[in-house]
């Protein structure tokens, strides 16, 4: 059952512009029309564009913790999480070629205008930071957890960047391969050296 409200329906129109079109370039009408109701009802629901992004950026902040909760019952361990993480260039490879990533382009479009909901915004990278930077510390790296974190956050970012500007998908499969392969790296290292007893001494 579809128990969705025409706010509902409006913050989801919205969300998907923001994305594809940007946050300046969306106009009342742009939504108004994706959803098929009235101006007068638009207005109903949201006075400004303002508000209508703070219920945008509310609703990405919650999909992502849902997201990120489903990783944390899925992987069977951090190595399996932070893969999953990876993953997301595969998954959404052909929105990220045609309009980069949503929380990147929004973050980079919201300090470009000097807007007062970037700090909000910021949150979503956050939500990311501190989730990845738990998954290391669980792999055994807690003393470069959030270098680690951070790394892989911008790798993750300066690819979809170049996968959206060369609209080039076998470009994210190699990065993504060789991110994984660094994961395994971090692992490994991470893993503790086997006790090897002492030698007997020889007098």
């Amino acid at each position: 059952m579809n128990n969705k409200t025409t706010r509902d329906h409006i913050v989801e129109a919205a969300d998907q512009l923001f994305y594809r079109q940007g946050y300046e370039h969306t106009s009342f009408s742009d939504i108004a029309d994706a959803v098929q109701i009235s101006r007068g009802n638009f207005y109903y629901h949201f006075k400004s564009k303002d508000k209508l992004l703070d219920a945008v950026i509310d609703a990405r902040l919650a999909n992502t913790r849902k997201m990120l909760d489903q990783w944390e019952i899925e992987g069977e361990n951090p190595e399996d999480r932070i893969r999953g993480f990876i993953q997301i260039l595969i998954a959404n490879r052909t929105h990220i070629k045609r309009y980069g990533c949503p929380v990147g382009t929004l973050n980079t479009e919201l300090a470009k205008l000097n807007h007062a909901a970037q700090a909000e915004a910021t949150m979503l990278f956050t939500l990311f930071r501190t989730w990845l930077c738990r998954q290391f510390t669980l792999l055994g790296r807690k003393a470069d957890a959030d270098a680690l974190a951070m790394h892989l956050l911008a790798r993750s970012q300066g690819v979809a960047t170049l996968a959206n500007a060369f609209h080039d998908e076998k470009f994210i499969k190699q990065e993504v391969k060789q991110m994984c392969d660094w994961l395994e790296s971090c692992t490994e290292s991470a893993a503790p050296k086997p006790h090897r007893a002492p030698r007997p001494q020889v007098y």
